[in-house]
């Protein structure tokens, strides 16, 4: 009896800094799991974005287990620490869905579809930017995300070991990079629709001043529309691949700088 008294108080030891490792991965997984794409979207449940997060828990917790140690003293700095690396690792991702939005909706706004055919979901946008969106989620399932961001998890603790916020400098250059390469992004999967309306809008003027009695934009508006739909047949599979190979960019280096 006596020795089974002192067994049991290092079991109970040992199963309360279980428990409190995996809250601590449990809060950087939910962090991460809000902005996530794909399951982190406003479409899914709560329920379902809840037993995701246990799920990447239970893969990632036995990983980090020995890193993620007990803390002492105040609890608010690491807890907010925890919360803030989940963020960082979620928003990377997030970035790149946002180069979609950017994308669809200067396509849109190029072809005079932005207001035309609009979404009338959570996020509104036109449907180029729903379509782009949706097909690029796809991609990034199809792609391994779940095990893409179990791995980001695990690097973060790395990068942003536990009990520490991450610094503000750091995080700032990061953001800064990841910001610019997304607006970038954008612009660069929408300049074949932005290129395509200038050029149409050019030949209209020219056109109107030699046929001033011409009313060419009951010509030019239909013409338009149905030159923007074809181009997004022929320009969106590209599109996507660049998006695609982008994507892959960012997990081979997420936390390091922009090829």
């Amino acid at each position: 009896m006596t020795d089974l008294l002192p067994l049991l108080t290092t079991l109970t030891g040992a199963g309360q800094d279980a428990l409190w490792s995996g809250f601590l991965v449990f809060l950087r997984v939910g962090a991460m799991m809000a902005v996530l794409p794909a399951f982190g979207e406003q479409v899914v449940p709560q329920r379902i974005k809840l037993v995701l997060t246990l799920a990447f828990t239970v893969i990632v917790a036995p990983a980090v287990g020995p890193a993620v140690a007990p803390f002492k003293g105040l609890l608010a700095l690491p807890l907010a620490g925890e919360v803030a690396a989940g963020l960082v690792v979620g928003l990377g991702l997030r970035l790149l869905v946002l180069a979609l939005h950017c994308a669809g909706a200067m396509a849109a706004q190029a072809t005079s579809l932005s207001q035309l055919f609009a979404g009338s979901g959570a996020e509104p946008q036109p449907v180029i930017g729903n379509l782009l969106v949706v097909t690029g989620l796809a991609l990034a399932v199809m792609a391994g995300l779940h095990v893409r961001a179990a791995e980001l998890l695990i690097l973060s603790y790395e990068v942003m070991p536990p009990g520490r916020m991450p610094l503000a400098a750091d995080l700032a250059d990061w953001g800064l990079a990841r910001i610019s390469h997304s607006f970038g992004l954008g612009f660069s999967l929408a300049a074949p629709f932005t290129l395509a309306s200038v050029i149409y809008n050019l030949a209209l003027g020219v056109i109107n001043r030699a046929m001033p009695q011409l009313m060419v934009s009951l010509i030019g508006a239909p013409a338009l529309t149905l030159g923007g739909l074809a181009l997004l047949a022929v320009a969106a599979p590209l599109a996507l691949a660049i998006w695609q190979a982008a994507l892959l960019a960012h997990f081979s280096a997420p936390f390091g700088p922009m090829p």
